[in-house]
């Protein structure tokens, strides 16, 4: 693992200089809800610096960086134009304000510690399989790898599908106020977060096989936990709960994550 230290500390210094500007932005606008986007297009980043500093790039490092690659540009692109459409978060504007009347800080101070430095560091642990697996010698490109290479190549097929069916429902004034469960989200209220943890523990199989995979294991516990725990669903729920009058019952007979037949209510 000491040999991916010099990768790792690298690829921290870059992404510090990224986010850094990107908060001047926010505070600029005095809005932070962009940087959801770059939660997808900053593992770009660390993808292609870590592969600027490998020598010779094996075939575990190609489809590492290549499937962490699409997922990210996806997501990112997605996500940015959703907040182009959409403008503030709630959950960034409910942070800011707490902070303001509850211990005086300005934006600039609640967004860098609240917002963009947990965000630098969760985003290097979470893409920690994307980094390490392209590190160490060559080698067979076994069945663990093929397994986890299709995995991830579903869960981002799979979350990419869920967004699109759910921006087209609400795109849709007739379904104002209506919960959305439908296409995928008739089999699991989360979906494309079922995506996101097929696409991670996926790379994550892929880096396996690497001399230094076994250390990337902090990666995909830690998204697993953010989604299921943090910042996924238990900041959505309850939002829906208070919006949707019929969401009680489609929680009732839909699975949270794994897709599933809905249950008989």
């Amino acid at each position: 693992m000491l040999e991916a230290l010099p990768v790792l500390g690298s690829n921290l210094l870059v992404s510090a200089g990224f986010f850094l500007v990107l908060w001047l932005v926010s505070v600029r606008l005095q809005d932070p809800s962009f940087i959801d986007s770059w939660w997808g297009l900053g593992v770009l980043v660390l993808v292609w610096t870590t592969w600027a500093q490998v020598a010779e790039p094996t075939v575990h490092g190609w489809a590492a960086a290549l499937l962490a690659s699409a997922w990210g540009l996806r997501l990112g692109v997605f996500l940015f134009w959703r907040w182009l459409g959409h403008g503030k978060d709630r959950r960034y504007a409910r942070m800011i304000e707490n902070a303001r009347t509850k211990r005086g800080w300005n934006f600039a101070t609640t967004s860098l510690l609240f917002v963009f430095a947990p965000q630098m560091v969760l985003q290097i642990i979470m893409a920690l399989p994307a980094q390490l697996g392209q590190l160490g010698e060559a080698r067979t490109f076994g069945t663990l790898a093929i397994v986890g290479a299709s995995l991830a190549a579903f869960g981002i097929l799979y979350e990419a599908i869920a967004d699109a069916q759910l921006a087209a429902f609400k795109a849709n004034d007739a379904n104002k106020g209506k919960v959305m469960d439908r296409g995928l989200w008739r089999y699991s209220r989360h979906p494309n977060y079922f995506g996101e943890l097929c696409t991670w523990w996926g790379i994550f199989a892929v880096a396996l096989e690497t001399p230094l995979g076994l250390w990337a294991l902090p990666g995909p516990l830690l998204i697993t936990w953010l989604l299921t725990s943090v910042s996924g669903a238990p900041t959505t729920e309850p939002h829906l709960r208070k919006t949707r009058p019929d969401y009680e019952a489609y929680k009732a007979r839909t699975s949270s994550f794994i897709p599933m037949p809905p249950k008989r209510t």
